[in-house]
């Protein structure tokens, strides 16, 4: 699909239209169309310009629904699970709790677009790159801002294990790509490691507890300092302040069940709003579409709340809007339309269903208290919005492909670049603001622990969802020399930390941030260097 551009302007459309290459398996539209057969050639800097916008406002769908909607619905689950009170815990969080949900919660985005990337041989490329080009940014630029932001001591053991870790994942995924394939095993060898290192993280939190005794330790010389509850940063999932529950009355006044549904689905508060300077406004404008989607579809169960975020006219439409939005979003929306007995499409079905359950819930509880099986609300949450990352992540990968072939880029510098700095732009910016709120240790530790679970389950999840009984393996043979510039540099970039660090007795300053941002900007130049053919094999 790439001959595209060398073809003359009127033969672009027939070249798409003809050519298996160019046609897109998933999504919801065909953006290699759009851009060569709706647009004429001379509008093409406006389809791009307009693509670049919606590539914008996906990753802020993948933000707001990951923040607001996926990480408080696993938090929920959790416990309800009773995780956080089964295991040795800190003072505010389980070992188990930080290594699996949290984990899952913060990465949803990297690994669904490393699953959706790996399910299409032309766009696992993208896959590898966002991998290990977030893993380069996270642990360089992320790492190193933290330390020009607040220089501190870093907690020694947990750096040391979770580098340690890291680095046999980069060289089981450098093996991988040298064999030029992934077999049943070795997808099912990068899960096992990851439990593998779940198991390690608890079982030091279990011998460090020990050494303290049985209550809850203070923070040790090797464990990130946590915030105590007065102290805890502002809270990434749903707090009360966005919703205008800040100003709720202290005495409860029966509400009507109009009234719970119209407060509950108003993404602005008015007083916030108010107080928030222009660029807050522009960029809270931007996303109040996406949230009033997301408030319609996905419901949110938050445990620190009296009545759990229990909104009953509201949980009610959910139990018909999240269930049409799995169909009709699960393999862009083919089981929705598939019709029973070619008669009966499976969306009414499930319309049918879904309105009677709500009907019936909706009798048989009141807008005071939560019903008993509240917590199953969650679940649908976390499922609903895992649909809605998985969903976007597709978008995101063909609009990633469809700006590859314009500008002829390999899916390789696309996904360490575009794709690795918007699903790290989060990370960043609560890192950093971690730091600066005098939490820098815990926000480095983020840096090497939170980026072992993207590597391990999105690569070895992405590649055993794509074996079947036929073909156990799946493969990633390197499209280019960038592949291999790619992983050498991440490895060298852990290497230098897992030297320097313990070399400064981990005591971390400017210096070593000014080193770490130096040497990823040596390495974008030479990754696009190689892309470029300016540096290549003789």
């Amino acid at each position: 699909c790439w001959e595209v551009r060398k073809h003359n302007s009127s033969e672009w459309c027939s070249f798409i239209q003809s050519t298996p290459d160019c046609q897109m398996d998933g999504g919801f539209l065909d953006y290699l169309h759009g851009v060569f057969c709706v647009f004429p050639p001379r509008l093409l800097p406006l389809a791009v310009t307009l693509y670049a916008l919606w590539l914008l406002y996906l990753f802020i769908i993948l933000g707001v629904t990951a923040e607001k909607f996926f990480c408080p619905n696993l938090s929920a689950i959790s416990t309800n699970l009773k995780l956080s009170h089964n295991v040795a815990a800190f003072s505010l969080t389980s070992p188990l709790h930080g290594v699996t949900f949290l984990a899952f919660g913060n990465g949803a985005p990297d690994v669904f677009s490393a699953v959706v990337a790996f399910s299409d041989p032309r766009t696992a490329g993208l896959a590898i790159g966002a991998i290990f080009g977030a893993g380069v940014f996270v642990t360089t630029v992320v790492a190193g801002g933290i330390a020009l932001v607040k220089p501190f001591t870093a907690a020694s053991r947990p750096f040391l294990r979770d580098v340690i870790f890291y680095m046999l994942a980069v060289f089981l995924t450098f093996m991988v790509l040298y064999f030029g394939r992934i077999r049943l095993g070795e997808a099912l060898g990068y899960l096992g490691l990851y439990i593998f290192y779940v198991f390690t993280v608890v079982l030091c939190t279990w011998i460090h507890r020990r050494q303290q005794g049985d209550g809850p330790a203070p923070p040790g010389p090797w464990e990130p300092e946590m915030p105590t509850d007065a102290e805890e940063p502002e809270s990434s999932g749903m707090n009360s302040s966005d919703y205008g529950e800040e100003y709720r009355p202290l005495l409860p006044s029966q509400e009507t069940s109009l009234r719970i549904l119209t407060t509950a689905l108003s993404p602005l508060d008015y007083r916030k709003w108010r107080r928030k300077p222009w660029y807050w406004r522009l960029f809270k404008a931007s996303r109040v579409p996406v949230e009033l989607v997301l408030l319609l579809t996905v419901p949110v169960v938050d445990p620190d709340k009296d009545d759990l975020n229990w909104k009953r006219p509201l949980n009610c439409l959910h139990i018909l809007t999240s269930p049409l939005l799995c169909i009709l979003t699960l393999k862009s929306g083919a089981y929705g339309l598939y019709q029973i007995q070619g008669v009966f499409p499976v969306w009414a079905l499930v319309t049918l269903v879904g309105s009677l359950l709500a009907i019936i819930i909706f009798i048989t509880t009141s807008n005071e208290e939560p019903p008993k099986y509240h917590c199953v609300f969650a679940f649908l949450g976390f499922l609903a919005s895992a649909m809605w990352i998985n969903a976007a992540a597709m978008e995101l990968v063909n609009i990633l492909r469809t700006l590859g072939i314009i500008f002829q880029l390999s899916n390789t510098v696309l996904g360490l670049t575009l794709l690795a700095w918007g699903n790290s732009i989060g990370d960043t910016f609560s890192d950093l603001t971690m730091a600066r709120q005098g939490y820098p240790r815990m926000a480095f530790s983020a840096c090497f622990g939170g980026i072992i679970f993207n590597i391990l389950v999105g690569v070895g999840l992405g590649c055993l969802l794509q074996m079947s009984s036929s073909q156990p393996l799946v493969q990633l043979e390197p499209d280019s020399l960038l592949v291999w510039v790619l992983a050498g540099a991440l490895g060298l970039s852990l290497v230098f930390s897992f030297v320097s660090v313990p070399a400064q007795c981990f005591q971390l300053g400017k210096a070593y941030g000014i080193c770490l941002i130096a040497y990823y900007l040596v390495f974008l130049c030479v990754a696009l260097l190689t892309e470029f053919r300016v540096i290549h094999l003789s």
